[in-house]
């Protein structure tokens, strides 16, 4: 009898196998995927610090090939900064500079030509870049070479589209500058992460450069 009644208590192997499959939907990728991504939405002008910036899931482009239109331009970022704030560029240069990738970094007072105009030099520094960093800080906002260079930026690419980076450093959300309203921004607090946004942000623009390209090619 005693035998009998485990046999009539033991769980059907359907309902066993049922949730193990539940189980394992509940902890896939593309469902916690798809709740971070509800929880990262934001409007414009709000700051991604708080968010982490993901490269593509097609990590496997190389934007290092000989074809890349990466070639396309001279540089891959140039940073947009004021001159007290040359210490922190210098850093950020060297990150990226330092990466497996190799950036191509356009600083100002290291890469502009002697005896060049100065508009010409940012001109030239704005339309041979891929990306470009606007590191604004109070420095920033009081040199109009600075907003010259963002509004430069701003006409080679009205819609952004990754280009553009804005960056927070000792600036409040209140004057963020008006023409960057429609662009997500970087604040930045710890410096250590807010170069590893810009280094992923860069990346998957050219990521995307280079995977558009491809597509056309076909």
């Amino acid at each position: 009898a005693g035998w009998f009644r485990r046999l009539l208590h033991k769980p059907k192997p359907s309902s066993v196998e049922s949730l193990k499959s539940s189980h394992s939907a509940s902890s896939s990728p593309s469902s916690s995927s798809s709740s971070s991504a509800k929880s990262s939405s934001s409007s414009p002008g709000t700051s991604l610090a708080t968010s982490s910036i993901s490269l593509s899931p097609v990590s496997a482009v190389d934007i290092s090939a000989s074809d890349s239109p990466r070639w396309d331009k001279s540089y891959d970022v140039c940073i947009c900064h004021s001159e007290g704030d040359v210490e922190l560029v210098s850093e950020l240069v060297s990150y990226l500079e330092g990466q497996p990738e190799s950036f191509r970094c356009f600083l100002q007072l290291r890469d502009a030509v002697a005896g060049g105009a100065v508009v010409t030099e940012l001109c030239d520094a704005v339309q041979n870049s891929h990306c470009w960093v606007m590191l604004i800080t109070p420095g920033f906002l009081q040199d109009p070479w600075c907003r010259y260079q963002m509004h430069q930026a701003l006409a080679e690419a009205p819609m952004a589209n990754g280009r553009t980076i804005p960056v927070l450093k000792d600036v409040d959300r209140k004057d963020y500058p008006r023409e960057l309203r429609n662009i997500y921004y970087i604040y930045m607090a710890l410096k250590e992460k807010s170069f590893r946004q810009i280094r992923d942000t860069v990346m998957r623009y050219l990521q995307e450069l280079c995977r558009s390209s491809t597509k056309s090619m076909e």
